[in-house]
């Protein structure tokens, strides 16, 4: 049975992070896991904080009547007011429960918001490089993604960015901490983003969305990342535990509306029906249970920040040039110039593929639509990323 023309597009340009992650798996079973220096996928390995342990085996040994049955679409009434008390004090909002719908994960919560926001045609607004799901989850609903440069050092432009406005712009999507370069974007840039938005709004009758998925934001080193909820009163925080607690497999995160936001109740609604009828129906039960429980507990980032020292270390030391992260778990590295100058002219993919060959994964920057770039992430046993500094120089030698 033939599939669908949307979907066979979309697998023939498919997911570089997965295609690269799938190729370690090879490699692994091959060379053995030790010798091989897989930095393609983002999954996070610092272990859970101990107070999830805890609370799950509680949880789980408890034989209550209904735990285990549907509840609201949104979520825990509960679960929805420990959440909003949270985002209230990130944001510094008066958000309440009926500011908040659980999520299956942030990639579940940003496709319901833009299945809420998004007409067919319509248009979102990324700045590059990006995470190249979102391109998926835009098209999921029939809108299109527009892509904004950054400036250099990957902050937003928001000249370029107030350029790609259109009458059928729904919604501006940033990440902060970013996905690839792990930067944080200031308040400053947030507030002028604000303002370009309110700009927009006011000439077109259509304020634009403000959507920013978070789910870096309690990954940062020695860096505050700016409240959003508070700059612009039509903004939307999607956040997930996938990083914060290291709970990927598990699913569950939320949305957060800003307080001031325009038809609230209808919006609300929209968001209520799209979880529904996207299948996800609603948030896992246990897993909303166990993080309302864990609204000040965190993975120790102090780990990701040691291997960012030694991977950084060890790409100064093979002259590999790289943005300095400022939060998440990953490098965005500059492709070198070419030492052997009669070989064909480099790409991120040929060089992607040159490491390869020394057991080096890492996915190129053109997934993440930023040709002449490739990205680590350091979410691995730093015993690995140290193992690696041979492999670094021997590829480099060769390059």
């Amino acid at each position: 049975m033939p599939i669908a023309e949307g979907i066979q597009n979309a697998l023939a340009s498919a997911s570089m992070i997965r295609k690269m992650f799938e190729e370690g798996n090879r490699l692994k079973k091959q060379h053995g896991a030790d010798n091989v220096f897989d930095f393609s996928l983002g999954n996070p390995d610092v272990d859970p904080p101990p107070d999830f342990y805890r609370i799950l085996l509680q949880f789980a040994g408890e034989n209550k009547k209904g735990v285990h049955g549907y509840m609201s679409n949104a979520g825990f009434t509960d679960v929805r007011e420990a959440i909003a008390k949270k985002v209230s004090r990130e944001h510094q909002v008066a958000a309440d429960a009926s500011h908040i719908v659980m999520s299956v994960g942030a990639a579940g919560g940003l496709n319901t918001v833009l299945k809420t926001v998004c007409n067919p045609g319509d248009e979102v607004i990324v700045s590059r490089p990006y995470f190249m799901e979102y391109r998926y989850y835009a098209a999921n609903h029939g809108a299109k993604l527009v892509e904004a440069d950054s400036l250099p050092g990957f902050d937003l432009d928001i000249g370029a960015i107030e350029a790609a406005l259109s009458p059928k712009t729904a919604a501006v999507l940033i990440n902060s901490p970013n996905n690839p370069t792990g930067k944080v974007y200031p308040a400053t840039t947030i507030a002028a983003l604000a303002d370009a938005l309110r700009r927009h709004g006011g000439k077109t009758g259509r304020p634009p969305c403000l959507v920013s998925d978070e789910p870096y934001r309690e990954i940062a080193y020695g860096i505050e990342v700016p409240p959003l909820l508070c700059a612009y009163d039509e903004a939307i925080v999607v956040s997930s535990y996938s990083k914060s607690l290291s709970l990927p497999g598990e699913r569950i995160g939320y949305i957060a509306l800003s307080p001031e936001i325009s038809c609230k109740d209808a919006l609300m609604d929209g968001l209520i029906f799209a979880t529904r009828t996207l299948g996800y129906v609603n948030a896992p039960a246990l897993m909303q249970r166990i993080v309302a429980e864990l609204t000040e507990a965190r993975i120790d980032v102090s780990v990701y920040a040691r291997r960012r020292d030694a991977f950084t270390a060890i790409l100064d030391e093979a002259e590999i040039e790289y943005a300095a992260p400022e939060g998440a778990f990953y490098l965005f590295c500059k492709i070198p110039e070419r030492k052997i100058k009669n070989e064909a002219e480099s790409n991120d993919l040929a060089f992607v593929n040159h490491l390869k060959q020394h057991l080096i994964l890492g996915v190129p920057g053109s997934g993440f639509g930023k040709p002449g770039w490739l990205r680590f992430a350091y979410c691995v046993d730093e015993k690995i990323i140290r193992a690696s500094a041979a492999a670094f120089s021997k590829a480099m030698e060769s390059w």
